[in-house]
């Protein structure tokens, strides 16, 4: 159906024009029932606010950005549709931008992308810089989204990647492993992910009284399956292996995994393996991985909220860090040692 307008959507919901605006914007002056009945008519009908038209109308064109360093890569594929969906359900489309974490072009979004209808931007920076962003041209409502730590004035959604690692590596522990490896190191102030998650490595073995070996840490140039293939492949080659591994996300886990199957070992007999992000393909792989779970529906929800709110109440307001959830799934890659 073309051309569905504001008033199609409320006759055929049976209510008001000022109630479908009020769910369209996000307002919480409507009830629960009447919010979920207009939401379905505008899904069945395709409504879309007219962006152009809205702009003039408002100053707001209800498009907003999303910009990830590596939009192939399985979590942020998954944490984009996350957001398109939040999005949606406040009304907005979403333009995504994949930087290749770029700082020249992590800027260029931060400040705009020099297009007069974006209303804000969430973005995912890896190699931008705090005096960078800091001094970004514009003041774009920006909300940040991961675990880079930038003190400047916009808001900031991630998960504890601390905590999350500690409960990732404890869990290896509680199982019996005691030589337990990590994998995804990386150097500069572009990794805090990995600074963070190998903090978390490292308390767990504190608290469960295992001494860090040095040579059971890997560094990787980047987090994909190859990187964490290399990596285990370094690590099976040792005098003394490990009998498990965290790796710092799913994509080294399954890189992990396979040099174990190659060089004829078994997951987790031999190897138990703990990756991070819950991406979709470990619920199917086999083994089936145990892994960290962001919650992405809550990450993505809390960043789009945060983002309209600096545009309807105004962008004076503290910035704030905001964390969503996460838990951990244990699947058939962490099974207990057997004797």
């Amino acid at each position: 159906m073309t051309g569905v307008r504001l008033k199609d959507v409320a006759e055929q919901a049976g209510v008001s024009m000022k109630t479908v605006s009020n769910v369209v914007k996000g307002r919480s002056n409507v009830s629960e029932a009447t919010r979920q009945r207009v939401l379905r008519t505008i899904d069945e009908l395709g409504y879309r606010p007219n962006a152009s038209a809205r702009h003039l109308r408002t100053g707001r064109s209800g498009i907003i950005a999303l910009a990830v360093p590596e939009l192939d890569a399985p979590y942020f594929a998954e944490l984009a549709a996350a957001v398109i969906a939040a999005a949606r359900a406040r009304g907005c489309t979403v333009l995504i931008e994949d930087t290749g974490g770029d700082p020249s072009e992590e800027l260029r979004i931060a400040s705009g992308l020099s297009q007069p209808l974006i209303d804000g931007v969430l973005l995912s920076p890896l190699g931008l810089d705090q005096a960078a962003l800091a001094s970004r041209p514009g003041r774009i409502p920006l909300v940040l989204l991961g675990e880079r730590d930038y003190d400047v004035a916009a808001d900031h959604v991630l998960i504890d990647n601390v905590a999350a690692a500690r409960e990732a590596t404890g869990h290896l522990l509680a199982v019996g492993r005691r030589r337990v490896a990590a994998i995804g190191v990386q150097r500069g102030p572009a990794s805090a992910t990995a600074h963070q998650r190998m903090r978390g490595y490292q308390e767990a073995l504190f608290a469960a009284g295992v001494p860090f070996d040095p040579s059971l840490s890997v560094e990787v140039a980047a987090y994909r399956r190859a990187d964490g293939a290399r990596a285990m492949e370094s690590l099976l080659a040792l005098q003394n292996p490990p009998d498990a591994v965290f790796c710092f996300n799913d994509l080294l886990a399954t890189g992990a995994v396979r040099a174990v199957v190659d060089r004829g070992q078994s997951v987790p007999r031999d190897v138990a393996v703990v990756g991070f992000d819950d991406v979709s393909e470990t619920r199917y792989s086999v083994p089936s991985l145990t892994t960290i779970a962001p919650d992405k529906e809550q990450l993505a929800r809390l960043a789009v909220d945060a983002l309209l709110s600096r545009l309807e109440n105004g962008d004076q307001s503290p910035s704030t860090v905001l964390r969503a959830d996460y838990r951990l799934v244990v699947r058939e890659s962490s099974g207990a040692v057997t004797h």
